[in-house]
Formats: C-alpha cells, sequence, structure tokens
C-alpha cells in the first residue's frame, strides 16, 4: 500500500530526519485563568495582587487555576499598575572572586525576605562593561542598584544612583548623596596581618597592592602603618599589581627576585595569594617554612585543607544583610541621608604562615 508524508505533520531535514514540526503553545492569560475558576478577570487580578477584598472560597480558586494552567504573572504589566518591579540589580566587579559570590548569598537571602528579586551583572573591571550592565538594570526599571566592588565613577553610575536607591560595597570614594556605603575595616586588616607576621619573627615583610580602589590603597596603607609602627621602615616592599590571581604570581616572582627576598608576603585578597602560592611553587619555595602567605577576605578557597591560607576575614554575609536592609529602607525612605556601615575584620591563623627560619632574619 503506497504512503504519502502529511506535510502538516512530518517534513524531511537535510540529514534525512524528520521535522515533525513545534509550535508552543501560547502561555495562559488572566483570562483563560477568569474561565477556569469560573469568575471574572478583575477577581483574579485582585487574588494576584494579593488583596484582602476577597473570599477565602475564590482566592483559592483562582490561585489552583492558576497552577493548573502554568500562568506567570505579567511582570511588566505589574509593575506598571504597582509602579514597581521588585528587582534589585548587582553590578559585580569581578564574578571569579568568591568573595563577591559569597557576598552574594547574604545579600539574596535578605532580599528574598523583603520580597525583592536579585538580577546579577559582570563589570569585568571595565567601565564600559559597568555602564552597560548598569544601563540594562535602568531599561528593566530595577527599585534598587548594589554596586559591589565598583566605585560609581563614570557619569552613568553617578546619573543612576541619583534617581535610583543604590547601595556601594567595599568603596569609600563616593561623593554622592543618598548613597549609602557598606565597607570592611581594611587598614584594621591589613594591621591584623602584619602584626602576625611581626610576631612570628618576620621582619621582611613585603605587600601586593590589589587593583586602584579604596579598599586596595586602605590595605596598602594599613600595611604601611604597621610596618613603621614596628619600626620596619626598611623593610617596606610594595609591589603594585591587580585582583587577579595572574596579577598576583607576577607581583610575586617580582618581589621574590630581590635580595635579600622577602620572608613574608601579605597579598591584596586571597586570589593574589593563590598566584603567590604558585610563584612560590615555581620557584622551589616552600610554604611556609621558606616563604610566610597572607591573604584577605577569607574566601572559601582559603579554608580548603592543601592550601589553608592565613587570611583577614571580612564578614561577607553580614554585608551582604547590612546591604539589603540599607536599600530596601531607602527604596522605602529614598530621602534619607547617606549612611555608612563598617564591619570589623578578623584574622583567621592557618598554615601558610609559621615562624621566620634564624637564618633567614638577617
Amino acid at each position: 500500500m503506497q504512503t504519502t508524508a502529511r506535510n502538516d505533520v512530518a517534513g524531511s531535514l537535510p540529514d534525512g530526519g524528520l521535522d515533525v514540526g513545534f509550535s508552543p503553545r501560547p502561555r495562559p492569560t488572566i483570562r483563560n485563568v477568569a474561565e477556569r475558576a469560573g469568575v471574572s478577570k478583575s477577581l483574579v487580578s485582585l487574588v494576584l495582587r494579593g488583596s484582602s477584598h476577597v473570599s477565602e472560597h475564590r482566592r483559592e480558586a483562582v490561585l489552583q487555576a492558576a497552577r493548573e494552567l502554568g500562568y506567570r504573572p505579567n511582570a511588566v504589566a505589574r509593575s506598571l499598575v504597582e509602579g514597581r518591579t521588585h528587582l534589585v540589580g548587582a553590578l559585580v566587579a569581578d564574578l571569579h572572586n568568591p568573595f563577591y559570590a559569597e557576598f552574594l548569598d547574604g545579600l539574596q537571602e535578605s532580599l528574598h525576605g523583603d520580597g525583592l528579586r536579585l538580577l546579577i551583572g559582570s563589570g569585568r573591571w571595565d567601565p564600559a562593561f559597568e555602564d552597560e550592565a548598569v544601563e540594562a538594570f535602568l531599561e528593566l526599571r530595577v527599585d534598587g542598584l548594589v554596586l559591589l566592588g565598583v566605585a560609581p565613577s563614570s557619569s552613568t553610575l553617578a546619573e543612576a544612583s541619583a534617581y535610583t536607591p543604590t547601595v556601594v560595597i567595599g568603596e569609600r570614594d563616593v561623593s554622592l548623596g543618598g548613597v549609602d556605603i557598606v565597607v570592611d575595616d581594611d587598614q584594621l586588616g591589613a594591621r591584623l596581618a602584619i602584626d602576625h607576621l611581626v610576631e612570628l619573627g618576620h621582619r621582611r615583610i613585603a605587600h601586593i597592592e590589589g587593583t586602584p580602589s579604596s579598599a586596595a590603597r586602605y590595605r596598602c596603607e594599613g600595611y604601611l602603618v604597621a610596618m613603621r609602627r614596628h619600626s620596619l621602615a626598611p623593610y617596606i616592599m610594595v609591589e603594585h599589581g591587580d585582583f587577579t590571581e595572574e596579577g598576583g604570581r607576577r607581583a610575586a616572582l617580582a618581589l621574590l627576585a630581590r635580595e635579600p627576598r622577602p620572608t613574608a608576603i601579605f597579598a591584596a585578597n586571597d586570589i593574589v595569594a593563590m598566584g603567590v602560592l604558585t610563584a612560590a611553587s615555581e620557584l622551589g619555595l616552600r610554604v611556609p617554612e621558606d616563604l610566610s602567605v597572607v591573604g584577605y577576605d577569607n574566601t572559601h578557597l582559603a579554608a580548603v585543607n592543601h592550601i589553608s591560607l592565613t587570611s583577614v576575614d571580612q564578614p561577607r554575609k553580614a554585608m551582604g544583610r547590612s546591604a539589603a536592609a540599607l536599600l530596601s529602607d531607602r527604596i522605602t525612605e529614598p530621602g534619607k541621608a547617606a549612611r555608612l556601615r563598617q564591619v570589623t575584620p578578623q584574622l583567621i591563623v592557618r598554615r601558610s604562615t609559621c615562624p621566620v627560619p634564624s637564618d633567614s632574619q638577617s
């Protein structure tokens, strides 16, 4: 018996297979929900907006119909009615840094409790990418902005923070009114690191400075203050770098090429410290026997057993919760004066530091 292919069901593909055809089913609408629940569209709208002027019986009928149909409210339409999107845009300087990921955990948990959802964009330490991400957030009409490791220095960021509630994390160089700030006491953190190394007998303590920012500057200033306080000014060694692992490796190789070489290195963050560990390995130096290393941030990398990095701890999740509280408060009352919240760091000692060998102190 001869058969023919039905054109409306199947057709030929270039590889000889069959194209069965696919048409996505239309998304259910508020009208569909109303018909399924046997109520009016206006009543469905009231239920979806959380109105208290609906009987429990009808509310449950509407919600059940919505679940059965897979209905999702139109966020754009809802935002037009409410004048809010319940979205927060977080611009992150570097998504590769685990400090930022751990901070975002605390931020998202708290925002969720306030009925806000989080969108994330990466600035990649590039002003062009920062502006692009913020423009996208503004097009989505976010209720607030969180700038993580990014100072609102460009005209785009400055303009955005002028009419969008904004919280800046980790940067003090903010001259804009109405912008809240959450920072770590970076100078204290650096002093804790240097005090620890000096107690272990180190004198030739070097520092690798991070990407130009207020956090990097304050950590470097804390290092300089501590070294001078311990009468170690002749041993000050600062190598400019960035906040990347490769930057840390290059800076460490330059420092370790000096004679006499440093017996300890205080890195701008844990990622930089990873680069220091790589450089030490390439040169055949043992950590901590030949070189003690201290990082900053106390990310999960520092606690990995075979790394065991001594690091200055910033309470990341607490900073995230503080940022969420400030932002929610500013969304409610945008006219408030700018506020600064500073958290206190502490040193977490692990196996990457030890007393300096007696033959290395000269």
